[in-house]
């Protein structure tokens, strides 16, 4: 069974028809879904989604797109809803220089101040990083630091879309990638050589539903029962069963999330 890391089931996209597309995915295979936040508001509507369904799983926090609406109340009220049940990373989180929506350094300081609260509440890490993945990086080294009284927590880089070289340096870290519709782009001649070059124990599928939908879906609303056609490409790079495949990429996001098979 398939566990979709990364889908936004709590927006306005799914209000006509999700329990729909919660159907259609156990049809296409899909077990577990996340449904990550990127703003106060998406925050707490991911918490009460994931309280009514036993198969969805919340992370909390602000996206750098939104990072200028957080303030010490926003913070604290984050690590408030980051206790609630079913509540199992902060995200999504970090950098974004394609839109650069906010200042930079803004960026930067809303990023560095959730993965802080991560570390205090030890809650994996759903990051978001477009076109700045050498500041992400050296963003990481500074603030991802193991010691005895606040070990690491795990880390997912979501959508993973660098260069062999930050692909390289996210392995090093013990980092997962987040592979998802863009695998099946005709254009991602990169990503489909670095998933070929990284351990599988360090990849988890994801969609980003309503986001980036997988060929031959592009241009329509994307939705988790598509993500099998993500699986099966990686499969078929990999050279592996898409059971095969299924189980070892669901075993990963339950490590990652520390969620009991």
């Amino acid at each position: 069974m398939l566990f979709d890391t990364h889908c936004h089931l709590d927006t306005t996209a799914f209000d006509a028809d999700r329990d729909d597309v919660f159907a259609r995915a156990h049809a296409a295979g899909l077990s577990c879904f996340l449904n990550p936040a990127y703003d106060l508001a998406s925050s707490h509507r991911a918490v009460a989604l994931a309280q009514v369904r036993a198969d969805t799983y919340a992370a909390v926090g602000l996206h750098p797109n939104d990072i200028g609406h957080l303030s010490a109340d926003c913070l604290s009220e984050l690590a408030a809803l980051a206790t609630a049940k079913r509540v199992v990373a902060i995200g999504e989180i970090g950098l974004d220089y394609h839109w650069d929506t906010q200042p930079r350094p803004v960026q930067r300081a809303g990023f560095i101040q959730q993965f802080e609260l991560a570390q205090r509440l030890q809650l994996p890490v759903i990051i978001h990083c477009r076109d700045a993945y050498d500041d992400l990086m050296e963003t990481l080294a500074e603030i991802d630091i193991d010691t005895p009284e606040q070990p690491r927590v795990p880390v997912l880089l979501h959508s993973f879309a660098g260069k062999p070289a930050h692909a390289r340096a996210a392995i090093a870290q013990g980092y997962f990638l987040g592979i998802g519709g863009p695998l099946t782009y005709k254009n991602a001649h990169t990503l489909r050589d670095i998933v070929k070059s990284v351990p599988i124990q360090q990849l988890v599928l994801e969609t980003d539903a309503p986001y980036l939908p997988p060929i031959p879906h592009r241009g329509q609303r994307n939705e988790p029962a598509y993500m099998r056609l993500v699986a099966e490409q990686l499969a078929q790079l990999l050279e592996t069963s898409l059971e095969e495949l299924a189980k070892v990429t669901s075993a990963n996001a339950q490590r990652l999330f520390r969620i009991a098979a």
